[in-house]
């Protein structure tokens, strides 16, 4: 016998198959994900986002590659420690306001040492969450205890097997074991199923591959691209503190990252559909095209300084036959 061919050299990610799902499936997880999303939004914690910084995600998408995950799972990971962390800070941070008065007398003790000890276990609780999102996304690459035992150990960290095991069931027993929530990349792929579905005739493969590549951008650069994107929304260099706070729920919208993702990637590779393809989208979601063409200018505008779909959308016509899109119920 050879020696064993390594799994991800056995079972590479093939992507998603277009076009082979029936049209009620496709409204019906529409909807479902619609739902999710308004949810969602619905609950938003004042620390969403605080833990898709830049260093984070870019952590967690450079182990997702060494470990040859597939797409949906660098994604998954991330909002998994993002729900984990929030589920973690909130209490502490209760605490630490009904106890200020003590705290500035000098009697913070159990606030630092929490906060040390969320600190201390950050990069296991991170490792923890790859390991969940890989055994949500795939039956052959999962991410054992060996692998993950042996990458912290590499970074200087003496944990044992058992504590990877408790950990990652801390961080099941935390998100009370819903782990599996639909991702952007899964709000993505639906919309593009929908636009062929609905004739609108674009390259699958490349579109689909251009934005997984402007979704990780806009995960890496998520801060500028939606401070950029608030300016435009208020026409204002200089948003104030409740403006900011408004605009959570806008940063936090699944869908309307996914139609801008979208939007960006066909002005990129078929700038001549961009127009038909903002209408489509405005007629399966209810999101505007000023809205989405927005979108797609912040991201532009980080990426090349572009500022053509700003100028494009003057021009664009949110109107479209009747009963030739999908609704969005």
């Amino acid at each position: 016998m050879g020696s064993p061919v390594p799994a991800a050299s056995r079972c590479r990610d093939p992507g998603p198959i277009f076009g082979a799902v029936a049209p009620e499936m496709i409204e019906e997880t529409l909807i479902r994900l619609a739902t999710e999303n308004e949810q969602h939004l619905s609950e938003l914690s004042d620390w969403a986002g605080c833990f898709k910084e830049t260093q984070i995600v870019e952590f967690i998408f450079l182990l997702s590659e060494k470990w040859h995950l597939d797409q949906s799972a660098r994604y998954q990971a991330v909002e998994l420690l993002e729900r984990f962390m929030i589920k973690q800070v909130e209490p502490i941070c209760k605490s630490s306001r009904e106890n200020i008065k003590s705290h500035e007398e000098g009697r913070g003790s159990s606030w630092s040492s929490l906060r040390d000890q969320l600190h201390s276990t950050f990069v296991l609780r991170l490792v923890s969450c790859v390991q969940l999102a890989s055994k949500l996304s795939s039956h052959y690459n999962i991410v054992n205890s060996d692998t993950a035992l042996k990458f912290l150990q590499s970074l200087k960290y003496s944990y044992t097997k058992l504590e990877l095991l408790e950990s990652e069931l801390a961080v099941l027993k935390t998100l009370h074991f819903q782990i599996n929530v639909s991702t952007p990349l899964a709000y993505t792929e639906l919309l593009l199923e929908v636009l062929g579905h609905n004739g609108c005739l674009l390259p699958a493969e490349p579109l689909h591959q251009m934005c997984v590549q402007l979704l990780d951008f806009s995960y890496l650069t998520r801060d500028a691209i939606y401070e950029t994107l608030l300016k435009i929304a208020i026409e204002n260099s200089t948003p104030n503190q409740l403006q900011v706070a408004k605009f959570l729920t806008v940063k936090e919208d699944f869908m309307l990252l996914a139609v801008g993702i979208i939007s960006t990637s066909v002005f990129v590779l078929n700038p001549e559909q961009w127009k038909q393809v903002v209408e489509h989208l405005n007629c399966i979601t209810g999101i505007t095209a000023q809205s989405i063409s927005e979108f797609s200018y912040a991201l532009l505008k980080h990426i090349i300084g572009s500022t053509t779909p700003k100028q494009h959308y003057r021009d664009c016509r949110a109107r479209a036959p009747e009963n030739r899109f999908m609704p969005l119920k």
